[in-house]
C-alpha cells in the first residue's frame, strides 16, 4: 500500500478543505429545519464517492432522510466490504459555549474544530479518501459499497426498514464502521462491544394552568417539584438503578473477566483533570471503566418545566418533562428495558398528577468477536500504523443499528474508530485532531490489504 500511502501525502491539503465544506453543511437531523441540509449533504456525499472513484453513488430516499449508497467492484469473487457512517450531526446547543462558529471549521492546536469534526463527517470523510487514494493508485483490493444514512443521531428510524428492503443490494461479507473511539493515540484499541440504549421521555401534569404559587404553593402538587423527586428516585445512594428487574438479564463478569477487562490503562486523576471534576461517582462495587463499558447506566439528559427566562415569574408549571436514557450490556433487551421503566414510573408517581411515559428510540447491545477474519486484519493493520497491537475494548457509546445489521443482513460489524475521549463529541466545542484524521487514512487501506488475504 505504499503508493496509496504516497497518494494520501500528497493530496492532504485538499483532502482536509474537501472535509471542511462537508463540515459546513448544517445536517442536523434532530430539527426539522435543518431537512434541506440533509438532502444537500447527502447530495454532496454522493458526488463525492464518485469522484473517489465508485462506479455508481446515488442517494436513495426513505421515509426520513435519505441514505447515500455507492459501490465499487473490482472483482466478483473478491470479499466486498460494506463501508457504514451517518452524515447527520448533533444540535450545537448550547450554541453561548462554541469558541468557534459550529459550522465554520477552522484548524488550531493540531485539531479541526466544528460540529462533525469527529462524530462522525471526520471518520467516514477518512474512509472516501481511503478509498479514493486506493483507486486512483490501482491498489483496492475488494469489493467496497457505502451506506451513509442520515438519522443516526435520532435513533436510525428509517434504515432498519431500507436495509430490508435491500438486502440483497447491501450483501457484503463485513461492515466495516468508524464511529467510535479508541483509548489513546499511545494506546490504540478496538471497540468489540458497544452497549445497547433505551431512550425514554416523561411528562408530569398537574392543573389545567400554569398557577400563582402564592395562591396555590403548598395545596396543589407542583409537577416539576414530583418530577424531581421521582428521576432523582431512579438511581439509589449507591449508583444502582432502582427499577424492578433492571438487572435480570445482566450478565455479571467473572474476578478473572473483571480483572483481564481492568488492564487498560487509565489514569483516574488526568480523566479528572480533564472534566474539571473533584470525584468520581456511578456503581458502587465497580471501576470506572467497568462502570462505562460492562455496567447499564441510567441518566437524565434533559428536565424542564415552567418559568426559566431571564428575571422572575412565580408560578407552578402546569407540566414537566424529562428525557432519559439508559445503556445497556448484553442481554439486556431495550424493549424489556422500556417496558419496565414504564411499569415504575406509573407506579411510583403520586394520585396528585397525571404522568406519560414515551419511548423515543432505543437498540441492543453488541458484541465482535475478536477471532473473526476481520478483526485480525484490523489488527494488523492498526499495528502497523500506530507500532504497538491494539487492545480490544469495550464502549460505553451506543450505536443501536449495529445489532440491527446483524439481525437483517447476517453481517458482523467491524468497529474501528479513531476518535479520542477529548474530541468531545455531542458537546460544544467539538473537535478532531489532524493526526488521527490522517493515522485513519493511512490505516484503512491496510485494512482492506489484509482482509483481502484472510482465509
Amino acid at each position: 500500500m505504499k503508493q496509496a500511502k504516497v497518494y494520501i501525502e500528497a493530496n492532504k491539503d485538499r483532502f482536509l478543505n474537501e472535509l471542511f465544506d462537508l463540515l459546513r453543511i448544517p445536517s442536523i437531523s434532530a430539527q426539522s429545519e435543518h431537512k434541506p441540509d440533509m438532502q444537500r449533504c447527502a447530495e454532496f456525499l454522493a458526488a463525492a464517492l464518485v469522484g473517489a472513484g465508485a462506479d455508481r453513488a446515488e442517494v436513495m430516499p426513505t421515509e426520513g432522510n435519505p441514505v447515500v449508497y455507492a459501490e465499487k467492484t473490482v472483482d466478483p469473487a473478491a470479499r466486498t466490504v460494506l463501508v457504514y457512517g451517518h452524515y447527520d450531526v448533533m444540535p450545537v446547543d448550547p450554541r453561548g459555549e462554541w469558541r468557534t462558529d459550529p459550522f465554520e471549521p477552522v484548524v488550531e492546536n493540531g485539531r479541526i474544530w466544528a460540529r462533525g469534526a469527529d462524530d462522525d463527517k471526520g471518520q467516514l470523510w477518512m474512509h472516501a479518501k481511503a478509498f479514493e487514494a486506493m483507486c486512483a493508485t490501482g491498489t483496492l483490493p475488494c469489493n467496497v459499497k457505502f451506506m451513509l444514512e442520515g438519522e443516526e443521531e435520532i435513533g436510525s428510524a428509517s434504515l432498519y426498514k431500507f436495509c430490508e428492503e435491500h438486502k440483497e443490494l447491501l450483501r457484503a461479507d463485513i461492515i466495516l464502521v468508524s464511529d467510535t473511539s479508541m483509548i489513546s493515540m499511545d494506546t490504540p484499541s478496538i471497540t468489540c462491544g458497544l452497549r445497547g440504549l433505551t431512550y425514554m421521555e416523561v411528562e408530569v401534569e398537574g392543573p389545567n394552568k400554569d398557577l400563582h404559587s402564592g395562591l396555590f404553593g403548598g395545596a396543589v402538587a407542583n409537577p416539576a417539584n414530583v418530577l424531581a423527586r421521582l428521576v432523582a428516585g431512579l438511581v439509589d445512594e449507591h449508583g444502582h438503578v432502582t427499577i424492578e428487574g433492571f438487572y435480570d438479564d445482566v450478565r455479571e463478569l467473572s474476578a478473572p473477566e473483571r480483572e483481564a477487562f481492568n488492564r487498560a490503562p487509565f489514569d483516574m486523576e488526568a480523566y479528572k483533570r480533564a472534566l474539571d471534576i473533584d470525584d468520581v461517582e456511578g456503581e458502587e462495587g465497580y471501576t470506572t471503566i467497568e462502570r462505562t463499558g460492562i455496567r447499564p447506566s441510567l441518566d437524565v439528559n434533559g428536565i424542564w418545566g415552567g418559568y426559566i427566562g431571564e428575571g422572575t415569574k412565580t408560578v407552578i408549571p402546569s407540566k414537566a418533562t424529562a428525557k432519559i436514557s439508559m445503556r445497556l450490556v448484553p442481554n439486556q433487551d431495550y424493549r424489556r428495558i422500556a417496558e419496565l421503566f414504564q411499569r415504575h414510573f406509573e407506579r411510583v408517581a403520586p394520585a396528585s398528577v397525571k404522568v406519560t411515559v414515551r419511548a423515543l428510540h432505543g437498540g441492543m447491545p453488541y458484541v465482535a468477536p475478536t477471532d473473526m477474519p476481520a478483526y485480525k486484519a484490523a489488527e494488523r493493520a492498526i499495528e502497523e500504523t500506530f507500532g504497538k497491537k491494539p487492545l480490544p475494548f469495550y464502549s460505553g457509546g451506543s450505536i443501536p443499528i449495529i445489532s440491527g445489521f446483524e439481525r437483517i443482513l447476517g453481517i458482523k460489524s467491524l468497529l474501528i474508530g479513531f476518535g479520542l475521549a477529548e474530541d468531545a463529541i455531542h458537546s460544544p466545542n467539538e473537535s478532531y485532531g489532524l493526526d488521527q484524521f490522517f493515522r485513519g487514512v493511512e490505516t484503512i487501506p491496510l485494512f482492506y490489504k489484509y482482509f483481502a488475504r484472510q482465509q
